[in-house]
């Protein structure tokens, strides 16, 4: 379908849903569908919500964001991008990832969790979804926030050759300083360079898989190898993962972008959530079509 047709598709279905409003204007009338979904990864079940366009009968396939919340967070968090994608004739699905917090509808507790078995459940989603009827799989894009931008990053680089490549990146705030704060705890450790069979990150318990496999990452040599297109935005003033990790991170990927928000921490709220979401629905717009 060219962006001609898909427009005036994409117009018809506003009307009808806001009485000719802009897409995101609705009065509170939400412009999506949702359809909430399973899936299982190692015999543990990965829930999740796919939000659809209304007048689902107008186009055939969509394009599809997936969106991976942060360390110790859930899908609540990724959701309200979910619904603004889906207001502009965006696929969106947001899920929890397996152990990925304590207030989850996956299975799965913190103590089995890290960035290789959130990869797991990204590669099991990814794969799911790419089958869907609905769902346009020359068009996919994942989208992270913090961790869940790490992780993002990661599946997109591994997918460059798997048979479903990501066609773009979103990393909000990514925690690309996951690694070299793993190898400070490794060393702060009772036995210097040994990882503990539990520790204490923030105000959760993780097991030591968690700093075991995230030793194992080269998160910067793997995004030289993503050859699509990237869009990171950072707050300037974020405590948890300078922004001098997306400056360098903008460095080695072969296509990026790092917006820069001024002000803000390590999350995105009222106007810069907003901000966010529009910049992100900028990007996926502007790759529909290639």
């Amino acid at each position: 379908m060219n962006q001609e047709k898909w427009e005036k598709l994409l117009k018809q279905k506003e009307e009808s849903v806001s009485g000719g409003k802009a897409a995101g204007q609705t009065d509170g009338i939400k412009s999506d569908t949702i359809r909430e979904m399973e899936f299982t990864r190692d015999g543990k079940k990965i829930y999740g919500r796919l939000h659809l366009p209304d007048s689902l009968s107008s186009i055939d396939r969509y394009p599809l964001v997936i969106l991976c919340h942060g360390f110790g967070a859930n899908m609540s968090e990724t959701e309200p991008y979910a619904e603004k994608f889906a207001a502009n004739g965006i696929a969106a699905f947001a899920f929890d990832f397996i152990g990925g917090g304590p207030d989850i509808r996956s299975d799965g507790q913190m103590t089995e969790m890290s960035v290789l078995t959130e990869a797991a459940d990204l590669h099991t989603v990814l794969d799911k979804l790419s089958r869907h009827p609905l769902i346009d799989i020359k068009h996919i894009f994942l989208m992270g926030q913090s961790q869940g931008g790490y992780v993002a990053t990661y599946v997109a680089a591994e997918q460059v050759f798997g048979d479903t490549p990501v066609t773009g990146l979103i990393a909000c705030y990514p925690a690309y300083v996951l690694e070299e704060d793993a190898r400070k705890r490794a060393e702060k450790a009772e036995n210097a360079g040994a990882v503990p069979e539990s520790e204490q990150i923030m105000e959760y318990t993780v097991g030591s898989i968690y700093t075991a496999d995230a030793l194992k990452m080269d998160i910067y040599d793997d995004m030289m190898h993503y050859t699509g297109d990237a869009l990171i935005l950072h707050g300037t003033d974020d405590p948890v993962v300078p922004i001098a990790c997306s400056e360098e991170a903008v460095n080695c990927f072969p296509h990026a972008e790092l917006i820069r928000v001024e002000g803000a921490g390590h999350g995105f709220f009222d106007a810069d959530e907003d901000f966010c979401a529009e910049q992100a629905i900028r990007f996926v717009k502007e790759h529909m079509w290639s």
